[in-house]
């Protein structure tokens, strides 16, 4: 088989490279997706507005940046790159390249090329609802354009499906790639539950994604105003939910504190998330963190409440390291791959 179409028709399953995922930027979403974002695949992130999709993925991107000082990645802006707002989120604009564009068929033209090329590590469309195919484009506002929009999703994704392809027998440079989406209602549907939830594109992108999650806020977190009897919103509780995921169990969920504005009093700036607060939840819940009552043992030490070991752990980075390895270890196993299917929700264990 080989001989008669070409070297690596055939190949060991067992010789095949492994390809680590990316990592999320959140250690219990990289554990919900059994890892991180799957190489070489598609994902989506979807959920309503301000449901911190966007983000997510600024989030992604700075810590594969801080990681590997050659990570560059690709944006491709159908709405307006907010170049500030990725700089206090940490990103380091200079390795990101933009592609401002809301035309559908240019855009889907720019990711084939991109993942093609080996010159990316991640490539993100911001957002798909912003897209505006050309035919519907070129109409008046009276004409309607039924499943325009769906019809070149789906050719988009049979078509880039060998550019995200990698050889088999030899290392290739993995590409990551990103669809921003947002719900919407399901036209001319109703259930007792509700009116249910679609999204812009089709059905055939959803067969096309290796993975899916849906974020979601479940609580916002409020600061005091010093010396007044009044509080300030400065961040949300993101609640993300691996809704459909090829490279481990689907329906895993993580959950992580965000902050959109500078919380001094919570020790963070705008941009932000709480890192050390999910290594704290998730030592607990993989035994990596023995709490007896209000104490917490952790290498060796005991902490007596929540908030000495917190501390501990913020001035300690050996100590985050050491516990985030521990943890992924315990979840994840060498390979990446889930060892043990945990029912538990996060939120329950915080």
């Amino acid at each position: 088989m080989n001989k008669k179409f070409g070297e690596g028709t055939l190949v060991t399953a067992s010789e095949i490279p492994t390809r680590k995922p990316l990592t999320t930027g959140s250690l219990s979403v990289d554990i919900a997706l059994g890892g991180g974002w799957p190489s070489n695949q598609w994902s989506e992130i979807v959920g309503r507005e301000s449901s911190s999709k966007t983000s997510l993925a600024y989030m992604t991107l700075f810590r594969n940046q801080q990681r590997d000082p050659e990570f560059t990645a690709l944006w491709v802006a159908a709405e307006a790159y907010n170049e500030a707002w990725a700089a206090k989120s940490g990103i380091d604009n200079s390795r990101v390249h933009l592609a401002p564009t809301n035309k559908m068929e240019k855009a889907y033209e720019i990711l084939v090329h991109a993942a093609e090329s080996r010159a990316y590590d991640l490539v993100v469309l911001d957002s798909y609802p912003a897209l505006v195919a050309e035919q519907e484009e070129d109409k008046s506002m009276e004409d309607m354009v039924v499943g325009l929009g769906a019809r070149r999703t789906g050719q988009f994704f049979r078509k880039v499906g060998a550019s995200m392809g990698r050889s088999l027998v030899e290392e290739d440079r993995p590409v990551v790639g990103l669809f921003i989406n947002q719900f919407r209602k399901a036209i001319g549907q109703f259930s007792p539950q509700g009116t249910p939830n679609t999204t812009p594109g089709g059905e055939a992108k959803n067969y096309a994604f290796y993975s899916r999650l849906e974020l979601s806020r479940t609580e916002y977190i409020d600061e005091p105003v010093p010396g007044k009897n009044m509080k300030r919103r400065v961040g949300q509780v993101v609640k993300a939910k691996a809704i459909k995921n090829k490279q481990a169990a689907p329906h895993k969920v993580g959950s992580y504190d965000f902050y959109f504005e500078d919380a001094p009093q919570h020790g963070f700036r705008a941009g932000q998330h709480d890192h050390v607060k999910e290594l704290v939840t998730l030592g607990v819940l993989y035994d990596q963190i023995e709490r007896r009552g209000s104490l917490f043992d952790l290498l060796g030490e005991s902490y007596k409440g929540k908030d000495p070991l917190l501390l501990a752990i913020r001035e300690n980075l050996d100590i985050q390291e050491e516990l985030e390895k521990r943890i992924r270890t315990s979840a994840l196993g060498d390979s990446g791959t889930p060892l043990a299917d945990v029912e538990d929700d996060l939120e329950a264990a915080a």
